[in-house]
């Protein structure tokens, strides 16, 4: 973490501006998300004292007080006693942590990331075929050759599979789509980790990987959108049994 930047509480409190009277602790908080995933506030910038805060929203301590707790939480500012409250991460490292607060209050449904997920992941993987470099490429075979070599571990199979669809995100060269993908990874990732059980599995998931990495070698856009397709369709089914199977009443 950076130490102290040069004081910015005029820069901060001209961006947030006064919030509508009444509001909420989730108000304020989001108000403060929005400011720090803007891209402005580099990390390690010290944040405004609550007194000030309050007075630039419109709202009482209390509220800016909790709503930093919350935050603080999350793991996306950090409070130092008798320094102050100072932003940590970067914008890519706080979008995940941002839309999972979001989920909090707003409780989106396992399924329609489970459907996003499979939308981009496609859209990554044409890309990818047209984009990778020889690099890339080899090192998409290591994290191939990683999960065959992992079929009795199953927490680095995960890994390894993890690895091979962010080689994928990161060879389209479009940032938005990393971190898109990242969130949504990173919202699933329970899921993910208990969603590959059995001997089968295992194969079946390999063997699906291994018809995208092929399409992905011969540079053909459209196999390997569609070998991804066929890896979504049962990756999702995967998650959303467990995660269903999770949340009985029963379990």
């Amino acid at each position: 973490m950076p130490a102290y930047r040069d004081d910015r509480s005029a820069e901060i409190g001209a961006a947030l501006g006064t919030l509508p009277s009444g509001s909420a602790v989730s108000a304020v908080a989001t108000s403060l998300l929005d400011l720090f995933t803007g891209g402005s506030l580099e990390p390690g910038t010290r944040l405004p004292p609550e007194r000030q805060l309050a007075a630039t929203l419109g709202v009482g301590r209390s509220a800016v007080r909790e709503a930093l707790a919350a935050l603080e939480i999350l793991g996306i500012v950090e409070v130092r006693a008798g320094a102050g409250t100072f932003l940590r991460g970067s914008t890519s490292e706080l979008l995940p942590q941002s839309l999972s607060w979001g989920m909090l209050i707003g409780r989106r449904s396992t399924e329609d990331l489970v459907e996003l997920r499979g939308a981009l992941e496609i859209y990554a993987a044409r890309l990818a075929a047209e984009r990778m470099s020889p690099q890339s490429v080899a090192r998409l075979g290591a994290h191939l050759e990683r999960m065959r070599s992992s079929r009795a571990d199953v927490a680095a199979f995960v890994e390894a599979d993890q690895r091979f669809h962010q080689e994928l995100a990161d060879a389209t060269g479009n940032a938005t789509l990393v971190d898109l993908l990242r969130i949504i990874r990173s919202l699933l990732r329970v899921w993910v980790d208990r969603a590959v059980h059995e001997p089968e599995q295992i194969d079946l998931a390999i063997a699906e990987h291994v018809a995208v990495h092929d399409a992905i070698v011969a540079g053909n856009g459209d196999a390997a959108a569609s070998a991804m397709a066929v890896h979504m369709v049962t990756a999702g089914r995967r998650l959303l049994a467990d995660a269903s199977t999770a949340e009985s009443p029963a379990r």
